[in-house]
């Protein structure tokens, strides 16, 4: 009975050798194989960068053979489609400049506001729920703002001024500032939460209200964060596409006045990207050599906003 037993304890421990000796040879190959694994990962977004890249300089550079560059950056008229063909973009850039103005004034102020209320004022259970529901407009389709701004607030505006276009910049800015409002009020709030809540401890015992708290001691302490919502709504607002495509309308002109309907980079892009445009022509080229436009755009924001964040950032 002795002998039997063991004899089953040294086939257990057998057993047991083997099962650990397989589960360290088995965590062993998932250690090896796991960095490669997780490099691989990290290089897709890089080998999709690259390949952006590298597809936008080469039909640009196919684009400015044909085209002198400096026709294209300084000219005031943009008719690649119909003749006399133009091939200036100043215009494009105007328009998408006139949008992005128009909607930074609707939601830095709005969205700055809503992040002061929701960090200073706001109760946790009231956070809990406005946040959330703020944030939903993110979610909302563009196309939906778009159709919006078409039949909601361009009627508004031709109430108090039946002259304007149907299409007009005005009403686009504004559905694309509403649509910008989340970035920048989540963004801000979050960036005042994490001030201390010992400098405002500390503000309110030498006797400041709420209010100059919030403007004279939060905001400063998160402009950071601020300034860095700001640019990203910015260069939200300069790739939009489907807003104004549908509300701003699609004529490329050269123009101060946000009544008039306009056309924007993005806007273009969408009308030569519909399948009529040859294959290697000329026109098919523009829509290269304004994206790339927009890429350089939206690339020298994105670094300033970093260079932003960096020199005003406090460390607590």
């Amino acid at each position: 009975m002795d002998g039997e037993r063991l004899h089953n304890i040294k086939a257990a421990s057998i057993a047991g050798k083997e099962a650990y000796s397989f589960k360290n040879k088995k965590v062993s190959v998932l250690n090896k194989v796991m960095p490669y694994l997780l490099f691989l990962c990290a290089a897709v977004s890089i080998l999709t960068t690259i390949g952006i890249v590298y597809t936008l300089i080469s039909e640009t550079y196919q684009f400015f053979v044909k085209i002198p560059f400096i026709d294209f950056i300084t000219g005031t008229k943009w008719s690649p489609l119909i003749e006399p063909k133009s091939f200036g973009i100043l215009p494009l850039l105007s328009g998408t400049l006139m949008i992005t103005f128009i909607a930074c004034i609707v939601a830095l102020p709005i969205g700055l506001a809503s992040a002061i209320y929701l960090s200073e004022y706001a109760t946790a259970r009231v956070r809990k729920i406005v946040k959330p529901i703020l944030e939903v407009l993110a979610g909302v389709p563009t196309i939906v703002y778009g159709y919006f701004a078409l039949t909601f607030i361009t009627p508004i505006i031709r109430g108090i001024n039946p002259d304007i276009s149907v299409f007009n910049a005005l009403s686009a800015g504004i559905a694309v500032g509403i649509m910008t409002i989340p970035m920048v009020s989540s963004l801000s709030e979050d960036a005042m939460s994490a001030v201390p809540r010992s400098l405002r401890d500390g503000a309110y015992a030498l006797g400041a209200t709420k209010l100059e708290v919030a403007l004279r001691i939060v905001v400063p302490a998160a402009l950071s964060g601020i300034v860095a919502s700001f640019v990203l709504a910015f260069s939200r607002a300069i790739g939009e596409t489907m807003i104004v495509t549908v509300a701003a309308g699609a004529t490329p002109k050269l123009t101060a006045n946000p009544l008039e309907s306009i056309q924007t980079m993005t806007a273009y892009i969408v009308q030569v990207s519909l399948g009529d445009t040859p294959h290697g022509s000329v026109e098919y080229g523009t829509i290269f050599a304004v994206g790339i436009t927009l890429f350089v755009i939206t690339l020298l924001l994105n670094i300033f906003a970093q260079f932003m964040a960096k020199r005003f950032r406090e460390e607590y």
